[in-house]
């Protein structure tokens, strides 16, 4: 705390900021500084809050040895100056003897007997005070079964008692009840007990979040799995990292071992790492460590013992070296807590739950599942086994030279051999045969480096390729190998020429990201360096005598497609005929040679041409060809991209269903081949695309983490999550939001997402989506605190002011939420000044519209200038739209508006401004056609208008007319739907006549 109080006004201020930060060291030292604070005031009352802010501090902040005793300090002054305590505060005193029943449980050097003295001392004082005793009969019955003795009894005395206003919220309640008949066995009683806190019915500050944690594996022992998915992504969310509830994060981890999901649990776990030092309550830590052992016995179990493991500071942990440790501690804590009762129930309850089995094999919990292979950073994902792998147990010279003959064909296997050669040529005491055939070791490693530069090209790392190939160019010539150097030279110019330009200054430069910078002439730095690296293979391929049939039309390919790429990065139609005099000369020479993968290549570069000049009909007639060509002849591994490339022409021609078919079949085919020689990532994005133009928004979603997941094993990350972003946000566009939640959750615990690494923008996004997330699961508070967060950072994109703009006017909204609205107006005015350097017409005008009504309706008559302020900016907003000839994808922005300022005067009193505004909004709304989409609207226009009318201005006459003639209007187009709101409020105006 930066300066002590000085008057009471600040400690009461100070009091209330730190009650509004969550809990943990940061609150509980700030609380334990206005407790001395507190002190030097001659009153009593400002060290009475104080005291109680601390001991709040402590007990939610798994402080159980400090609770007692500043809750003892208060206790003193109560006894001694009652006065001061006025009936909130004595209700809060006697409400905190349960606080301290509860430390006391929880630290076993508290003998039994203090226990029971407590509960003693509890008892007389509310007996004393005149209050009923049912909230130290539940005290009692928790001592009970905390102990493990006479439960039953303890459980009717409490149960069985008319609650008073010092008993426990009824949601806390019930979740004791269900606890006492889980522990009964009874799984079936306990959930129908749970259901009103499950349901979100009953709530609290730990509620449902304490409930649901303990009802995850009896739901699954009824077979009730989907629910018990969807709780546990809720649940794990509201306890997660609470040192409070580390009991809760142990029994998710617990859910996460039992139901297959090891990965998700050690992930989870990492995520918690702080709570191996922040819990200071033995009762919680044994509950948290229990949790952690069942999911590092059943990891270790699975044969991973040796992976990464979070746990106690100060060391790097295994899996093993960590479950060990665990066991150790939680043994002794179990051994200290039944010492102390004189029973044996909570080594017992630990032994239960370390020897439960597995409950289901799998069971997927969220968007993005992951193996234990996938848990170490930064190794290799290893795919599932979708086709028979080729047999590469054959001698050394015979695998390189079947390499290096499949490698000539393009044959996708050719990958698999150069990467087993790759492991055995790096392995120590590798020796190399003294074969002619096999030539010299030079020329073994320049055929890996090129592979690998091949590799980095497809992951877009084209830096890295272009060293790789060049240093192969170097050893094949060392080899004796002039054309396979010069082969790798042409690979190196076009790599080059692919490598972009720096475009953004490093994060915190202070820099504005510059674009690429253009050539003299104006010509795109892209397309020129494209046209050099094109005019530089052609002169090394007159320079190069003696190249192989297949070595010479894999040439005359990469000159066709760096002119392709030229193409594509410049549009102009001026590029299309040097691309097909290109192609022409490739399929000719590949025909002339019967080579039949650049033949099929040179077809589908005439048919990708056709489609970036814009001529449909040609490029779908030139992938008929192909396909038809590749039936007959093959190779059968370009089917699937061929069919890949029908389909998008089909998406681009509005045929989703064609689409559909073709990927479907694609990726039927594809699965005979490495993921990575057909793209299936790439198809699967494409299916997904397809699926959601088909109102198929379900399988859209498989096909997108499909994606995502395999471009993560091929190491391409950035596509990888652009793909898990997709998904995020179209779960969230279908409702799931835990699965929304917990898919973006890991992905920004992932180290390199954490650090910014693919792309500090993509991270943002990823944010972003989150913080909607997090408001659509009405966790405003989280947020807010990360719209705010994002608001702040997009500030400085100069480059990309509109994205702000939005980031900005949706934190106003969050802001205006919580009635915030002077820091509401300030973020919308930051919105409105990036808008005007890069407009987001619709994004703004609707926030602001919200921003109107939002004040209007909590502030009434007095909030009615600011929300008037707020539609006005949506006015000049929709001037501006009008003016630039933006049309809006939703509703019209001037009819929105003219609503708008309906409804914030009706909320404002002012009917007859509200019923003229409602005129102009029906006025531009125009009357509905058979077809219109617009019915809805007109007729909710028609009805608060009449509302207005008939109701508030009490005229309703003209109101009826109104309703009637709508319904009249709206009945003969056939919308009959949007007449039933209207014909019930015109039965109510009758009614009321």
């Amino acid at each position: 705390m930066p300066t002590a109080p000085q008057t009471t006004d600040e400690l009461y201020e100070a009091l209330q900021a730190n009650q509004r930060r969550p809990y943990g060291r940061t609150r509980t030292v700030t609380a334990e500084e206005l407790v001395d604070a507190a002190e030097r005031f001659e009153e009593t009352l400002p060290l009475v809050r104080a005291l109680l802010e601390l001991q709040e501090a402590y007990t939610y902040g798994s402080e159980p040895r400090k609770s007692p005793v500043a809750f003892a300090r208060l206790l003193t002054l109560f006894d001694e100056q009652p006065d001061v305590f006025d009936e909130n505060l004595r209700h809060l005193v006697f409400w905190r003897f349960k606080w301290v029943a509860a430390a006391l449980r929880a630290l076993p050097e508290i003998p039994l007997t203090s226990l029971r003295q407590w509960l003693t001392e509890m008892r007389e004082r509310y007996e004393k005070a005149g209050l009923g005793l049912q909230p130290y009969y539940g005290q009692a019955y928790r001592l009970a079964a905390h102990v493990g003795e006479d439960e039953a009894l303890a459980f009717e005395l409490w149960a069985g008692r008319t609650r008073t206003r010092l008993s426990d919220c009824e949601a806390c309640e019930i979740g004791e009840r269900a606890l006492y008949h889980l522990a009964a066995g009874d799984d079936e009683r306990a959930l129908g007990t749970w259901e009103p806190v499950l349901a979100g019915k009953e709530s609290c500050q730990e509620e449902p979040a304490r409930s649901i944690a303990h009802a995850l594996l009896p739901l699954l022992r009824a077979g009730h799995t989907d629910r018990a998915r969807e709780l546990h992504l809720a649940g794990y969310r509201g306890c997660r990292r609470n040192p409070s509830m580390s009991g809760e994060v142990g029994r998710h981890l617990e859910f996460c071992a039992l139901t297959g999901n090891e990965a998700r649990g050690l992930e989870l776990l990492a995520e918690n790492r702080n709570l191996f030092d922040e819990v200071d309550s033995p009762l919680e830590l044994l509950d948290f460590l229990t949790g952690v052992e069942v999911l590092l016995r059943r990891v270790e179990q699975l044969g991973h013992g040796e992976l990464p493991a979070a746990g106690f500071p100060g060391r790097n942990w295994t899996v093993s070296g960590l479950r060990a440790e665990v066991h150790g501690r939680a043994d002794d804590l179990a051994a200290r807590f039944d010492a102390r009762n004189g029973t044996t129930a909570h080594t017992e309850r630990r032994s239960t739950r370390l020897d439960r089995a597995p409950l289901l094999e799998a069971l997927e919990l969220t968007l993005r599942t992951r193996h234990l292979d996938e848990v170490v950073p930064g190794a290799p994902v290893v795919a599932p086994a979708a086709r028979t792998a080729p047999d590469l147990s054959e001698p050394l010279p015979e695998l390189i030279a079947r390499a290096r003959a499949l490698d000539e064909r393009g044959h996708p296997d050719a990958r698999a051999c150069w990467t087993e050669l790759r492991t055995r040529v790096t392995a120590r005491g590798y020796t190399h045969p003294d074969d002619p055939a096999v030539g010299p070791l030079a020329r073994l490693r320049a055929d890996l480096l090129a592979d690998e530069a091949s590799r980095l090209g497809e992951r877009d790392d084209f830096t890295g390729a272009t060293a790789l190939y060049e240093e192969a160019a170097g050893l094949y010539d060392d080899a004796g190998t002039p054309a396979h150097a010069a082969l790798a030279r042409a690979h190196a110019l076009l790599a080059t020429a692919e490598t972009p330009p720096r475009t953004s200054a490093p994060a915190g430069s202070g820099t504005t990201p510059q674009g690429p910078a253009d050539g003299p002439d104006d010509t795109p730095a892209e397309v020129a360096a494209l046209t050099a690296a094109h005019a530089a293979m052609v002169r090394l391929h007159a320079e190069s005598p003696g190249l192989a049939p297949y070595q010479e039309a894999r040439l005359l390919r990469l000159r066709a497609t760096a002119l392709a790429l030229r193409l594509q990065a410049s549009g102009s139609d001026g590029h299309v005929a040097a691309v097909l005099d290109e192609v022409g000369l490739l399929h000719d020479f590949a025909t002339r040679h019967d080579v039949t993968g650049q033949i099929a290549g040179a077809l589908i570069l005439r048919a990708s041409t056709f489609a970036l000049s814009g001529d449909l009909p040609a490029a779908v007639a030139e992938t008929d060809a192909l396909l038809d060509r590749l039936n007959a002849h093959g190779p059968a591994w370009h089917l699937p991209r061929a069919l890949g490339l029908r389909a998008r022409l089909r998406l681009g021609a509005q045929d989703a269903e064609g689409a559909h078919a073709d990927l479907g079949e694609a990726l039927r085919l594809a699965a005979d081949w490495p993921a990575d020689a057909v793209d299936t990532a790439r198809l699967h994005g494409d299916l997904a695309e397809a699926c959601l133009r088909l109102g198929r928004p379900d399988e859209a979603l498989r096909h997108l983490t499909r994606s995502a997941e395999l471009n993560l094993r091929r190491g391409d990350r950035f596509d990888a999550y652009c793909a898990y972003s997709n998904a995020a946000t179209l779960s969230l566009d279908l409702g799931r939001v835990e699965d929304c939640i917990a898919l973006l959750d890991s992905l920004l615990a992932e180290p390199d997402v954490a650090a910014g690494e693919p792309n500090d923008r993509l991270v943002a996004q990823l944010r972003l989506t989150r913080a909607r997330a997090l408001r659509a699961g009405e966790d405003l508070k989280a947020a807010t605190a990360e719209f705010l967060a994002l608001a702040a950072e997009s500030a400085g994109w100069d480059d990309d002011p509109g994205s702000h703009a939005v980031i900005a006017a949706e934190t106003a909204v969050l802001l205006a939420e919580a009635d915030e609205f002077d820091r509401a107006r300030e973020a919308a005015d930051q919105a409105l000044a990036a808008h005007a350097r890069d407009p987001r017409h619709e994004a703004l005008s609707n926030c602001l519209r919200e921003l109107a009504r939002l004040q209007a309706r909590q502030q009434g008559a007095d909030g009615l200038a600011g929300a008037l302020a707020f539609l006005a900016d949506a006015g000049r907003v929709a001037d501006g739209a009008r003016t630039a000839g933006y049309e809006a994808h939703g509703r019209s922005l001037d009819s929105a508006l003219a609503y708008e300022y309906g409804r914030v005067h009706a909320y404002a009193d002012a009917y007859e401004e509200a019923l003229a505004a409602l005129e102009k909004a029906l006025a531009l709304l125009g009357e509905p056609g058979p077809d219109s989409d617009r019915a809805g609207e007109w007729a909710e226009c028609v009805r608060f208008a009449a509302a207005m009318e008939g109701i508030y201005l009490e005229r309703p006459a003209p109101a009826l007319a109104r309703l009637d003639a709508a319904v009249s209007r709206l009945t003969a187009l056939g919308h009959t739907d949007e007449t039933e709101p209207l014909t019930s409020l015109a039965d109510r105006l009758r009614d009321e006549e």
